[in-house]
């Protein structure tokens, strides 16, 4: 690796790199310092400036973890003005891989709001605008961000609403839990269908993607094939820290 431009900067960084590793207990100067690569002073300069900036802090019991400006830096980069830039590339290898209508979508309330969207080369008669709001309980990018959620009846029947029954969206969300991905088929629009994964960062949805197509095409074999291609195609192409859910068997 070559040599960092600005020594004092790369030694921050690293510094909360090895902060991350050790999580909310965080680690004393010593054990950070050898794992750094530096002297315990230099270490505790560094420290410092950033406990100063907001980016470590101490424990009562002397140990450093990582402050709440870091999180305040995580949170900003996955923020929803911000997903559909990092995520454009995968979605368009998805569509591309499968010449279908791919969506990203967020949860806002018990409604889901579509940030992006790539249109296949094929035409598909679907209503599809970014912006576009639709009840998440009905839709297979709001079942699948809650399907990462634990609802208990009380939120299962404030997200169904008047649109579909608590217990058909209990259903819903145990299959997508079991399967890793949600669906829904015309039940927003006749002769439509839909699959979803949800996008996760330490085990909370903040985006799914769907494939939006013929109901002809996500029946059988054909929809097997396109789940393939979400689970195939997106993990390689997902700005860390996102993940897709890993499924049960």
């Amino acid at each position: 690796m070559d040599a960092s431009p600005l020594g004092s900067v790369d030694k921050a960084l690293l510094a909360l790199d090895t902060l991350a590793g050790f999580g909310a207990a965080g680690a004393p100067l010593a054990t950070l310092a050898q794992a750094v690569g530096v002297s315990k002073p230099t270490l505790h300069r560094t420290l410092a400036a950033l406990r100063h900036r907001g980016y470590a802090e101490q424990t009562p019991d002397g140990a450093y973890r990582l402050g709440p400006a870091a999180l305040a830096l995580g949170s900003s980069y996955l923020a929803e003005e911000n997903l559909p830039a990092l995520l454009r590339p995968a979605l368009t290898a998805l569509s591309e891989k499968i010449d279908e209508l791919v969506h990203l979508g967020v949860l806002a309330g018990r409604e889901v709001v579509y940030l992006d969207k790539v249109e296949p080369q094929r035409a598909v008669r679907v209503w599809s605008a970014v912006g576009r709001r639709r009840a998440a309980a009905t839709t297979a990018l709001g079942r699948a961000l809650l399907s990462a959620q634990e609802l208990d009846d009380a939120a299962l029947a404030r997200f169904a609403g008047t649109d579909t029954s608590p217990q058909r969206l209990r259903d819903a969300l145990a299959e997508a839990r079991t399967s890793g991905v949600a669906g829904e088929t015309e039940e927003n629009e006749a002769g439509i269908a839909c699959i979803a994964v949800p996008l996760l960062r330490a085990g909370r949805a903040v985006a799914a993607v769907s494939i939006t197509a013929p109901v002809e095409r996500l029946r059988g074999a054909a929809r097997d094939e396109r789940i393939a291609a979400l689970r195939d195609t997106l993990p390689a192409l997902l700005p860390p820290p996102l993940t897709l859910p890993t499924t049960t068997p």
